[in-house]
């Protein structure tokens, strides 16, 4: 713990000024108002016109409808000794702030991966990881879900972030993945054998239900705050497939029991059909990328209720990848283009299917801060643009059981505001400009510059 921590100090004092130091909270007499041209409600699905937004105190105090005289909320902020602070985004549209479901933060894609693992202490991954934050939250993503790390680097980082020491989105994270012996989890999968040795419960291999509830109570022990299992084999592990099973449903329903015993949802990286089956059969709240599906995984799906998380741009973006020589290890290149043509397609089928659909991308495995274009992938697959947005906002905050606080700009909840210019419901891709963000009222970023 004291490396990790040590780190993430260390990465602050280099590139941060003084002034950001303390920052992550808002007096309670700060007041923030926003005038905005266009205002996203994410609940009724509908672009209202012009607005006022207030917030106060890091929450939202105040919606109102057209341009209102500003003039009183910085007279009472002034008088109760606070900071006032006006945004004009008369030119764009606002909304809540955005939503990934599915990231790493604490590492990124690189032809040097495989081997830098070899090299880097969790030290380094961690001091990555505050740069891989703060791209992210001026992306506009406010809160992310991160589905595994590799030795909880994540949590320390979650700490910080809510702490105020280093910029970033809200994280609820997962930790370490749970998989079996020589699955998508197995870290040392692909080790010569002095090296690779037999990861167990503690470091989230299992190859039981016995196991299973060990390995979910060790995540409650370190800090954790979901579940990711992978039921599948993946892309960039150094096994032979992407797709076959590697969990039993006994093992699955197992650890499924022992997360909701402890208020955790459950994440399964499920790229194969038979795997999403057994997943979804025993429970889990999500399949992640859901690749080869097939009708009756889509079905089974819709009946149980299960939100699927599609990362089609992890998908592209690796297969691109794998057409560059030397990029990615011979087998891993050959999974990458195998997957990389599926995807998209099989979100569009589990959307026309009425699937649950929330947003996710899998960041990490392409460069941070571009998670917005997984929204124009979206839209190519056949998803409304208001629906796209919804999946960033409501339903991403749903599936995080956290719609009583993110996902929506509204009287009480979290003051979580981006903007972007123009209106994204015409052009989805406008997105990817975002030029405003604030985060539980502290402003970020504004006329498309950083704060900090």
């Amino acid at each position: 713990m004291s490396l990790r921590l040590a780190a993430l100090s260390a990465a602050i004092l280099v590139s941060l000024p003084c002034s950001v130091l303390a920052a992550g909270s808002v007096p309670s007499n700060d007041v923030t108002v926003m005038h905005c041209g266009h205002l996203v409600d994410t609940v009724a699905g509908k672009l209202l016109g012009e607005t006022t937004v207030v917030a106060e105190a890091g929450r939202i105090k105040e919606v109102r409808a057209g341009k209102v005289d500003a003039a009183p909320y910085q007279a009472a902020a002034s008088a109760a000794g606070g900071n006032y602070r006006y945004v004009d985004l008369a030119d764009a549209t606002c909304m809540p702030g955005l939503i990934d479901a599915h990231t790493h933060l604490t590492m990124e894609t690189s032809p040097t991966g495989y081997s830098d693992q070899f090299r880097w202490n969790t030290a380094d991954y961690a001091v990555r990881s505050t740069v891989y934050a703060r791209t992210t939250l001026l992306a506009g993503f406010t809160a992310v879900r991160n589905l595994a790390d590799g030795n909880n680097e994540s949590i320390a980082l979650r700490n910080a972030i809510n702490a105020g020491v280093v910029p970033g989105p809200r994280i609820y994270t997962a930790g370490k993945a749970i998989g079996s012996t020589g699955g998508h989890a197995d870290g040392t999968n692909g080790y010569r054998m002095d090296l690779a040795g037999d990861p167990g419960a503690k470091d989230g291999i299992i190859n039981s239900p016995e196991n299973a509830w060990k390995a979910v109570r060790q995540h409650y022990k370190d800090g954790a705050d979901a579940i990711k299992i992978m039921p599948s084999g993946g892309v960039l592990d150094e096994g032979a497939s992407a797709d076959n099973a590697q969990m039993t449903i006994p093992e699955i329903e197992a650890v499924v029991a022992a997360a909701h015993d402890y208020g955790f949802t459950v994440a399964a990286h499920a790229h194969g059909a038979e795997a999403i089956r057994r997943a979804v059969i025993a429970g889990v709240d999500s399949i992640e990328h859901g690749t080869f599906m097939d009708a009756a995984d889509l079905q089974l799906m819709k009946k149980h209720g299960t939100w699927l998380v599609p990362t089609i741009i992890a998908g592209k973006y690796a297969e691109e990848m794998a057409s560059k020589p030397g990029y990615y290890p011979p087998q891993i290149a050959r999974k990458a283009k195998e997957v990389g043509p599926v995807i998209q397609a099989s979100a569009g089928r589990a959307y026309k299917a009425g699937v649950k659909i929330a947003f996710g991308t899998d960041a990490g495995v392409f460069p941070h801060g571009e998670n917005a274009k997984e929204f124009a992938y979206m839209v190519q697959a056949g998803m409304p643009a208001m629906f796209v947005l919804q999946a960033a906002t409501t339903h991403a905050a749903e599936l995080l059981h956290k719609s009583d606080e993110l996902g929506q700009v509204a009287v009480g909840r979290g003051a979580d505001v981006i903007a972007v210019p123009g209106n994204p419901l015409d052009d989805i891709t406008l997105m990817q400009k975002v030029s405003f963000v604030m985060k539980g009222g502290v402003v970020y970023k504004v006329d498309g510059k950083p704060t900090l």
